[in-house]
């Protein structure tokens, strides 16, 4: 086995899949010495799973760091839909390793930010940057992730939140009308509830159950055998050959939503230095993104507009983002 004490292991951790790589400090994480990808579920552990994967690499590593999709507290943390418990402790002893680090997985996308390329991103507002201004993410996928980054005179460095579970706040009486059915449902209303994959389905129901459209016999046929509504619902309201105004209201809703709330989180931490969007959801909703409504919400707060049209806004388009955070993290410990 070659042995190199500049090799890092660097891991994406999800309840469904974990992307792992190593990487040579002196080269960098865009260009791994080996990468996999393994389905999250068929280990027992995270030892078990990264030692499969070394076995295989034949290369000998002495630092790793894994991005978690859950809250990380000191150096523990549990997958969501995942019975692994993970301790950074713990991990080192077992897999031999000089130190392992844990992160919240917006943390690790924050922590990618600052080292993205021209060709990992898409602008919706170009702005007016300021150097060394704080910067946010904000993540829709499957729940709503947040997070931010201040510059401390020398570098960037990025802090965890879980701001996607805050209150809800409508904008607009239709708005309103779906915090009360959310509420009914729910009780508490997050933002989670409403701009994040599992959001989706929820705004859908409301606008179907409200009576607002018909839902087409092709649109019901396909949702009836559906495990995740939610791709069928986006695709359907960006689909140009068959009309769904169900789907295209929720898009709208959804879009609306999230441009407010990318908005409070760039008021919140003053993202003079621009804010991103990542998660699975983004990518996959550009030609929505770029009309008009996201950005009419996000600038919308009143006597600071003329503040919010100021701060740049971005779309993450690497999928890798939140593994090359991981390596990243990693590279500073």
């Amino acid at each position: 086995m070659k042995t190199n004490q500049n090799l890092l292991l660097a891991g994406d951790l999800g309840g469904t899949k974990t992307n792992l790589m190593i990487f040579s400090s002196e080269i960098g994480p865009r260009e791994p010495l080996k990468e996999a990808t393994f389905p999250s579920a068929q280990y027992p552990s995270l030892e078990a799973l990264v030692s499969d994967f070394l076995s295989q690499a034949n290369l000998k590593i002495e630092r790793a760091s894994f991005g978690v999709a859950g809250p990380v507290v000191s150096g523990q943390a549990k997958i969501t839909n995942l019975p692994w418990v993970m301790n950074e402790t713990q991990l080192s002893k077992a897999l031999n390793l000089f130190s392992v680090r844990l992160l919240n997985d917006l943390k690790a996308i924050a922590c990618a930010v600052p080292h993205l390329q021209p060709e990992d991103v898409a602008t919706l507002n170009a702005g007016e940057p300021v150097k060394g201004g704080p910067m946010a993410v904000i993540a829709p996928g499957t729940g709503l992730g947040e997070a931010f980054l201040i510059w401390n005179g020398s570098r960037y460095r990025a802090h965890a939140s879980e701001g996607g579970h805050a209150d809800f706040a409508p904008n607009n009486s239709l708005e309103a009308e779906l915090y009360k059915f959310l509420e009914k449902h729910f009780g508490h209303v997050s933002y989670e509830r409403v701009c994040a994959g599992i959001g989706i389905p929820n705004i859908y129901a409301f606008l179907q159950e409200s009576g607002y459209a018909e839902e087409p016999a092709w649109l019901a046929k396909q949702l009836a055998t559906a495990k995740d509504p939610t791709p069928i619902i986006m695709n359907a309201a960006m689909d140009g050959k068959r009309l769904c105004k169900l789907c295209t209201k929720t898009l709208e809703i959804f879009v609306a939503v999230l441009g407010a709330e990318a908005g409070n989180l760039a008021l919140k931490v003053l993202a003079t230095g621009g804010i991103y969007l990542g998660g699975g959801i983004p990518p996959r909703i550009m030609p929505v993104l770029k009309q008009e409504q996201f950005m009419k919400s996000f600038q919308g707060k009143g006597r600071l507009s003329n503040l919010m049209a100021k701060m740049p806004v971005h779309v993450i388009l690497n999928p890798k983002a939140a593994l090359l955070g991981a390596a990243y993290a990693g590279l500073e410990n």
